[in-house]
């Protein structure tokens, strides 16, 4: 597809708001379930960008740094995820596994920023001791512009240049190669959830793990219930988390209560 000048500065501004937000803002705009359709509405397919960010987002669903280590960066994945898609009309699942290229980028670039940050602690340091504040709104300005100018400048640069060439690169693949591009892509959301179940699975929730499973199942098999399958598992679950929580509360008052003894209920 061709690109205009009101596309390129749009996807620009998108990436450069989004490349803050990760890290200073935080209202979660940067995930890719957010930047898909954004993305997928400055280039004419929200759909599109709907359906890559959702890809996209399961497969970085348990992704976190640690320490100074940064996970490869959704912010740019997802965004290239969804330009690939549309501009080239990759399938979803082969234009997530061509976009890890890019967030490794993306990674590089948060390194990189952190890096030349870590000496400017000690300026902002003798900010506060001398009681000026101005400095420190400085220096966090310009990190934060630093880190949206890398991010909009790596995407936008393989957003204009890129279409051509890509699209050139993208019909010279073989036919077996493109499978396994999808079948990588494919599987990586269900690496993103193995990787959170192992962060947060606990042996007191393998029961409710394995019912939610076969609940999906079966109203997934019901025509007339697969469109909402996911809003109705999402209400029973929400269902279970309440009563759980409000059993948890009255275990938690009766043990308070136990010496002095509660009578008002006449028992």
């Amino acid at each position: 597809m061709d690109v205009n000048i009101i596309q390129v500065i749009l996807v620009f501004a998108v990436t450069f708001i989004a490349a803050i937000d990760q890290f200073s803002f935080l209202e979660s705009l940067y995930q890719p379930i957010v930047m898909g359709p954004v993305i997928g509405a400055i280039l004419g397919d929200v759909t599109t960008g709907l359906i890559v960010g959702g890809t996209y987002q399961l497969m970085t669903i348990g992704n976190m740094p640690v320490g100074g280590a940064q996970p490869p960066n959704a912010v740019i994945g997802g965004i290239m995820a969804t330009v690939l898609a549309i501009t080239l009309g990759l399938s979803p699942t082969v234009a997530v596994a061509t976009a890890v290229p890019f967030s490794l980028l993306g990674q590089y670039g948060v390194t990189l920023i952190f890096s030349l940050m870590s000496p400017v602690m000690a300026y902002a340091d003798k900010a506060a001791h001398e009681g000026d504040p101005k400095k420190i709104e400085r220096m966090n300005y310009a990190a934060m512009a630093g880190l949206g100018l890398i991010f909009g400048v790596i995407v936008t640069l393989f957003f204009v240049g890129g279409a051509t060439f890509g699209r050139t690169v993208v019909e010279s693949i073989p036919d077996w190669l493109m499978g396994g591009l999808s079948a990588a892509g494919g599987m990586m959301r269900y690496v993103g959830f193995a990787i959170l179940l192992k962060v947060m699975v606990s042996r007191e929730m393998w029961g409710f793990y394995f019912m939610g499973f076969a609940l999906a199942n079966i109203v997934a098999g019901i025509p007339g219930l697969s469109g909402s399958a996911l809003l109705l598992l999402a209400l029973v679950g929400f269902a279970f988390a309440y009563w759980d929580f409000q059993v948890q509360t009255k275990f938690k008052t009766a043990s308070v209560n136990v010496d002095g003894g509660d009578y008002e209920d006449g028992i």
